[in-house]
């Protein structure tokens, strides 16, 4: 932690708000990309990063500084991110990036990108929402590491700092998780190749 991240965080726990700003910028875009690996929806990812940079500044106080800031961060929104996904679960919810029937027919909404051709980026979607979807099935304790360690490239002390636990744990979860991620993948493109 820098002497100007450790100045930042003393005047924030003072109250100071444009010092919390300076402090939480350059880790605002880690805290949406977390999110949105764990929920899968743009819109709600924003939500939770945003409920869990909340949490961050009521919970300032109590930061004792043993891990490094980003660490107990990120704890915040992955704990923030497993909260949100408990209570998803028990409502329905429709996403964007799908069709969705109207009177007039099927509708979606679609934003072009330059980058591919759109068969390719038909295929780069399609694995995505694949991957996303199996994210989806698999328990929390194997997605948020997932999530932290393939995605957002932790490294395993720091995952073990953020969800407090053992780089064994961390270690086996993560393989499991991916063992489940495979399985769940492989029964997938089964079930595509039969339709």
């Amino acid at each position: 932690m820098s002497v100007h991240e450790k100045v930042l965080i003393e005047k924030s726990k003072n109250g100071d708000i444009e010092s919390f700003e300076k402090l939480i910028e350059k880790y605002q875009v880690v805290a949406f990309n977390i999110a949105y690996r764990m929920v899968g929806n743009k819109e709600d990812a924003k939500d939770i990063a945003q409920e869990a940079l909340i949490k961050v500044y009521k919970s300032l106080k109590s930061f004792k500084g043993d891990s490094s800031f980003s660490t107990w961060l990120y704890k915040i929104v992955t704990n923030t991110c497993i909260d949100a996904i408990r209570k998803l679960k028990k409502v329905q919810t429709y996403s964007l990036d799908k069709e969705f029937e109207t009177e007039n027919g099927n509708f979606s909404f679609q934003i072009a990108d330059n980058k591919y051709l759109p068969d390719r980026l038909y295929e780069v979607k399609e694995k995505k929402e694949l991957v996303q979807t199996a994210l989806n099935k698999i328990d929390e304790k194997y997605k948020s590491v997932l999530v932290l360690r393939d995605i957002q490239g932790f490294t395993y002390e720091e995952i073990s700092k953020i969800t407090q636990n053992p780089i064994g744990t961390i270690k086996s979860r993560i393989n499991r998780g991916r063992l489940l991620l495979k399985e769940i993948l492989i029964k997938e493109s089964e079930l595509f190749l039969e339709n």
